[in-house]
């Protein structure tokens, strides 16, 4: 009698089980190393996989350095994208499986920017270079086709998600790709002879793909320059003309009254390597472009 009750009390068990869907660990576990890469992946799969970028908010992805437990969560992921080109320094360091990684510029190596020596540090004391490779490929809508292009490649062979939904995404997004590519080369055509300054080294694909001339400073994403940055902006804005400058992320509001007391138009670009509250790949490209363009016809 016991054994009878006990077998029936499993199987309503697990009819009640069967009836709630998957849990979240259920799913595919997709790992990104950067914002954009992870919007990409995420219009692919749908519900269909987890992508997560495991850096916290408030850290840059490319010098961030993860625990022993983020590593054991990055390991035992279905799929872990990597941006390449020395984006994100923990990946030299780290054991990953060679199996389960996905590098989205491979094939678009020749098409790398090589960059000037800048050792600099970014206010926890660590110095770290720029010297090598521009890493922010996926601000060139037409590299970042690729990178796209890589990761729905990578999902299909590693069986994650379905086939033929990756397919018809992929087409969609490198459609909006396009068309974003498409819209910006036609809206930043009057600034070809305007100088430009960015508070940080981000934007040289940008730059290149829309023919801009941009020069870059070395400030601390979204904080207020000292009086010493100050003044390299004024010296660096005589030497080069520039009227727009391009914040990675928004300053205290005397940072902006600064550069626009100055003559500068200033334009909040975040470069995409975390994400935006409210806002996704594209809608931020779109509303950095649109302010941009307005410069030109004021």
């Amino acid at each position: 009698m016991k054994t009878r009750v006990l077998k029936y009390a499993l199987t309503a068990s697990l009819l009640v089980w069967g009836a709630f869907p998957a849990t979240a660990q259920d799913k595919p576990q997709v790992v990104s190393v950067n914002y954009a890469l992870q919007y990409f992946a995420e219009r692919l799969l749908g519900d269909e996989a987890d992508v997560t970028l495991p850096v916290p908010q408030d850290v840059d992805p490319s010098f961030w350095r993860p625990s022993i437990a983020d590593i054991g969560t990055i390991q035992s992921a279905d799929l872990i994208i990597l941006n390449g080109a020395g984006f994100a320094t923990w990946v030299d360091r780290v054991s990953l499986p060679r199996s389960k990684i996905v590098n989205t510029t491979a094939a678009i190596e020749d098409q790398f920017i090589r960059t000037e020596s800048i050792t600099h540090s970014h206010g926890d004391g660590d110095e770290h270079s720029h010297e090598g490779l521009a890493t922010y490929i996926w601000l060139d809508p037409s590299l970042a086709v690729g990178q796209a292009e890589a990761i729905a490649a990578a999902l299909t062979a590693r069986g994650v998600g379905s086939a033929d939904q990756i397919a018809v995404e992929l087409d969609a997004l490198r459609a909006d790709l396009e068309t974003l590519d498409a819209t910006t080369q036609a809206a930043l055509a009057g600034l070809i002879d305007v100088a430009i300054i960015t508070t940080h080294p981000r934007y040289q694909y940008f730059a290149k793909r829309y023919g801009l001339t941009v020069s870059a400073l070395e400030w601390e994403a979204g904080a207020a320059p000292n009086a010493a940055e100050v003044a390299d902006l004024a010296a660096l804005m005589e030497q080069t003309g520039a009227q727009m400058l391009i914040w990675e992320a928004a300053p205290p509001a005397e940072a902006l009254a600064m550069a626009s007391d100055l003559g500068l138009k200033n334009i909040v670009f975040p470069p995409l390597a975390q994400s935006v509250a409210g806002r996704d790949y594209l809608q931020v490209f779109e509303e950095a472009v649109a302010k941009m363009s307005e410069v030109n016809t004021q």
